[in-house]
């Protein structure tokens, strides 16, 4: 009996040791959405520095990025150049401004660019938690009826748009 109390420490430590190896192999990028294959949440919000209001039929009708930013996301000024070029390509993109204010953003768009057809002000964060969105940035693929094909998170950029990301906005086309 007294030898078998002795194995208990060694079991213990090969379990959190599975756990851990386990832990590590994980892509923190891949985070699972309900909402793949479904239509965009309804919403009603500000476009940004507007006083018209957007709806999820601002993101039906054509194939488009949905890109969630903020100005307080550095990650997300990395991206910025990249979303410029996309856009420039003839890329749709769709900016969701997330827990940030229009002064903020309006003055980063001045300063960096707008790549935006349309910027979603989204204050609060209810239409971004609607999403799923951890944090920014994150970036949806929707079709044309407005049905949610892709969600990339983290930053966009060449290797991105040639990977997954790029081959999803391309099959959503079709």
């Amino acid at each position: 009996m007294r030898r078998l109390v002795l194995f208990i420490p060694v079991g213990i430590f090969l379990g959190l040791a599975v756990l851990l190896y386990r832990g590590l192999s994980l892509d923190p990028t891949e985070l699972p959405s309900a909402l793949i294959g479904r239509s965009v949440p309804e919403f009603r919000l500000r476009a940004l520095g507007q006083d018209h209001y957007l709806t999820e039929q601002a993101l039906s009708g054509r194939t488009s990025l949905l890109n969630v930013w903020g100005t307080w996301c550095p990650t997300c000024v990395a991206e910025h150049p990249y979303l410029m070029a996309l856009a420039e390509q003839g890329v749709d993109i769709v900016g969701l401004n997330y827990k940030d204010t229009d002064a903020k953003a309006l003055a980063w768009l001045e300063r960096l660019g707008n790549p935006y057809r349309e910027v979603i002000s989204d204050p609060q964060g209810s239409f971004g938690l609607d999403l799923g969105v951890y944090g920014a940035p994150e970036t949806y693929v929707i079709d044309a009826r407005g049905i949610v094909r892709y969600r990339h998170v983290g930053e966009v950029n060449e290797r991105t748009w040639a990977g997954e990301l790029g081959a999803a906005y391309r099959e959503a086309l079709q």
